[in-house]
């Protein structure tokens, strides 16, 4: 542990421990340092960095569920509400995940979460984010309710004049991810339109991105990452904060998955993406944390 001895000597020795470790195994490193300096590791690291590697390396060195709790907190409690990272929070954890953020939440800021959110939104948008955070959605498949789910789908919104809004968050937000794989086959015979397309046409807002994100997820969690990560990356701009969150938040969740689903769905890597859309130490950080070349 070169930097435990001399912080701020030797920046590619930090990325290179810190990305080759578990996060388990920085709490570790967070723990000797705070035992052999009697000084907090992330406040030295603060100290000594600084713009988007400093933001990367904070959020390594936070534990997951604690990195929610906080991109929540920050999402709710600044200034205006960040919907995008509520969106990917809830839409993409599991129902064991949302229950233990929604427990940290309460620790770290004796507040709680389900509260926050319906203070700081609205409409279908904060109920369908409060149907989420119940984190109850029905288990496996109930086949006798495949084809009505889809037809009820279908009359809430390409069927008729206007959208039943009310309909889409029920089913969408309450079924098992298994259960609406089956639904949206059925709905695309039963249409002739992808659900992601109907939702395209019939919602709008903060509304249509968490339908779409909660459609996505359910379709393949992975895929939906890849294309957070795709998005972060084009237009006018990197979008720092939602790649290192997404970096970081599924580096040993699933990075293998998101790297394939990169591919398949841009016809190039996740790793060639980032050599061309950051720079310096943040780069070689990201690439690490992305793991080896799939070029």
């Amino acid at each position: 542990m070169v930097f435990v001895v001399a912080i701020g000597t030797d920046e590619d020795s930090i990325m290179k421990l810190l990305t080759s470790r578990s996060n388990s195994q920085r709490q570790q490193i967070k723990a000797a340092y705070k035992t052999l300096h009697g000084k907090d590791l992330v406040g030295d690291l603060q100290g000594e960095l600084g713009g988007t590697f400093e933001t990367l390396v904070v959020a390594l060195m936070t534990p997951p569920i604690l990195y929610d709790v906080t991109s929540l907190r920050n999402a709710i409690k600044g200034a205006g509400t960040d919907e995008k990272v509520l969106i990917e929070i809830l839409s993409s954890r599991t129902a064991q995940q949302i229950k233990d953020i929604t427990a940290a939440y309460r620790q770290e800021f004796d507040a709680d979460l389900e509260e926050d959110v319906t203070g700081d939104t609205s409409g279908h948008f904060r109920r369908l984010l409060v149907i989420l955070l119940q984190a109850s959605r029905q288990q496996g498949v109930q086949e006798g309710n495949i084809e009505a789910d889809a037809q009820t789908l279908f009359t809430a919104g390409e069927k008729n004049y206007g959208t039943d809004e009310d309909q889409f968050i029920t089913i969408l937000g309450n079924r098992s991810a298994e259960h609406l794989r089956r639904v949206f086959a059925a709905y695309m015979k039963l249409a002739g339109y992808e659900m992601e397309e109907s939702i395209q046409r019939e919602t709008s807002g903060g509304l249509r991105d968490l339908l779409l994100a909660v459609v996505k997820c359910a379709r393949s969690v992975p895929a939906y990452f890849a294309e957070t990560l795709y998005y972060s990356m084009s237009g006018g701009g990197t979008d720092d904060q939602t790649l290192i969150r997404v970096m970081v938040s599924r580096s040993e969740v699933d990075m293998l998955d998101i790297r394939a689903d990169y591919r398949r769905l841009y016809t190039k890597s996740l790793h060639s993406a980032i050599q061309g859309d950051t720079s310096g130490d943040y780069r070689k950080a990201l690439l690490l944390l992305c793991g080896g070349d799939d070029a």
